[in-house]
């Protein structure tokens, strides 16, 4: 049982957050909160969702780009989908894309354009589990939701010194986190959590010696702050292997077609692969490829997903007549708005095609972006 007072912990907290908070597009900082100012769920939930598995850093720049071309959530939700994933390509784990755009338009007519305020009705909505609802709720509406990402985590374990591996310590931490989250300013004290994580309480070489909950820390007392969290041992990462075939025609243009909207990088644009998967191998080598050509194989390329590792070929082929297959030829300049997947970047790098600037053999002029068999 803890013996962590949760009132002095909190003030704790929230006295070293006032002072050293990081500043972030998203936030509204304690003197703007102070001065009336109040969270945007809109902005909030947008960084959430982009924040799942990825960086502060990588989100800026798609945060701002996000927020440039749709500054509410009934513009995001009247937007196709496909320019919602062509902003979001790169970002990585693309599920959170079409989950963004389906949970937008579920707010938008579901909710008359305005987000539930509690954790248990934002957990209704598309794309949003037990930390984004919580995070949603605590800091935008008040609510003293338990709110855990892995920074909390960590400076939990370390608190608590729980030994415990994770993941399975997750329902413990979640009921130490409920225990200390105030009634007062909850919104602040789970942003305050997280810098203490992001910015103190670091995975390697914490900076126990100015944590300003230092006094409660029962891993710092012994000494003992990198050994938390326990992890259980992690199972080998599978490796998948696949082919990708890169068609050209004379002019530059490059055929793409879209991928099964549901399913790993669902909807999102590629140069045709073979089946791959995270639990099976595609097809490989020339045979399998989706219209006969002039292939050859250029090279092969490598990609880590959360679950596996995949190796592709790269194949490549000049084609002059348009392909009996669904897809499209997206012209050099119009490659970079393609809604391509790091992954399949890759595969065009390796075919020696950059965003934009393909090799161009001489020919004469194509249509522009030729749409096939209806597929855009």
């Amino acid at each position: 049982m803890s013996t962590i007072d949760p009132t002095a912990f909190s003030a704790a907290l929230l006295a070293w957050y006032d002072v050293h908070h990081r500043e972030l597009p998203w936030r509204i900082s304690p003197r703007q909160r102070a001065a009336g100012a109040r969270p945007d769920p809109y902005r909030i939930w947008l960084s959430e969702i982009m924040l799942q598995q990825t960086t502060v850093a990588a989100v800026k720049a798609y945060y701002a780009k996000f927020l440039a071309r749709w500054p509410g959530v009934s513009d995001l939700a009247a937007a196709p989908e496909g320019a919602v994933l062509a902003e979001w390509a790169g970002l990585g784990y693309y599920a959170r894309a079409r989950n963004l755009h389906a949970c937008a338009k579920a707010v938008e007519t579901e909710h008359g354009g305005r987000f539930p305020e509690t954790a248990a009705a934002l957990k209704a909505l598309p794309g949003i589990g037990d930390y984004t609802s919580a995070a949603i709720a605590a800091i935008a509406f008040d609510e003293p939701a338990a709110v855990v990402d892995g920074n909390v985590e960590r400076v939990v374990t370390r608190l608590e010194a729980i030994e415990a591996p994770l993941p399975g310590a997750k329902p413990l931490i979640k009921a130490k986190v409920a225990a200390l989250t105030p009634n007062r300013r909850p919104g602040d004290f789970a942003q305050a959590m997280m810098d203490l994580g992001a910015t103190i309480c670091t995975p390697t070489r914490p900076a126990c010696a100015i944590c300003p909950v230092r006094p409660f820390c029962t891993a710092t007392k012994t000494a003992e702050a990198e050994r938390y969290p326990v992890k259980a041992k992690k199972a080998a990462v599978p490796e998948r292997r696949g082919a990708a075939f890169v068609a050209m025609r004379p002019d530059g243009a490059v055929f793409l077609r879209r991928r099964p909207g549901s399913g790993m990088l669902g909807g999102m644009s590629e140069p045709p692969t073979t089946g791959w998967s995270a639990r099976a191998d595609g097809a490989l080598g020339e045979g399998a490829a989706p219209f006969a050509a002039d292939w050859r194989r250029v090279g092969e390329i490598e990609h880590g997903f959360t679950h596996f590792r995949l190796t592709l070929e790269v194949w490549c082929a000049t084609v002059k007549n348009d392909p009996a297959v669904d897809g499209w030829w997206s012209k050099p300049e119009e490659i970079a708005a393609e809604a391509l997947p790091t992954v399949m970047r890759k595969v065009l790098k390796a075919a020696d095609i950059g965003s934009g600037e393909a090799k161009r053999p001489s020919a004469g002029p194509q249509p522009r972006g030729k749409r096939l068999h209806g597929t855009g």
